[in-house]
């Protein structure tokens, strides 16, 4: 089997995280998932599982801090939405007075996975992410919530 159809076939296997109690109690695990390193954040009452490192230049997203539904990446504070990937920045129409920024869509550019509760194990599987993020649409009037 190749590298490719390994990866592939572990981005379709449900992997273990960890224990419910214990991620709720760290907030943040990383675990090794096929050939990926994931970060998973128990926030408000939801998982999340996103790649570690940012997609912008690898920033270690596991010492960001979340903000509302956001994690911001520790070294260019870039904001990236847990439950869609998603990167926001504030913008401002300098036509408008007085000055007002607005959360603005740079699209879905980090990698998000599935994460499954099962009795208390939380488990995650790889979404299959093929073509480049970077080629994702903008999307209107997306706000860090």
């Amino acid at each position: 089997m190749s590298s490719d159809e390994d990866v592939a076939a572990a981005s379709r296997q449900t992997h273990f995280i960890g224990k419910k109690e214990n991620i709720i109690q760290d907030r943040r695990v990383v675990k090794s998932v096929g050939e990926r390193d994931v970060l998973v954040i128990y926030h408000q009452g939801d998982f999340y599982a996103i790649d570690v490192r940012c997609y912008h230049s690898g920033g270690p997203l596991q010492e960001g801090d979340i903000e509302v539904s956001c994690c911001e990446c520790p070294w260019h504070k870039y904001k990236i939405t847990l439950a869609e990937g998603e990167s926001l920045y504030q913008a401002v129409d300098p036509s408008v007075k007085p000055l007002k920024p607005t959360w603005c869509s740079k699209g879905v550019k980090q990698r998000v996975h599935t994460v499954t509760l099962s009795n208390e194990d939380v488990n995650s599987f790889l979404k299959d992410w093929s073509g480049d993020l970077r080629a994702g649409g903008m999307l209107k009037n997306s706000k860090c919530r």
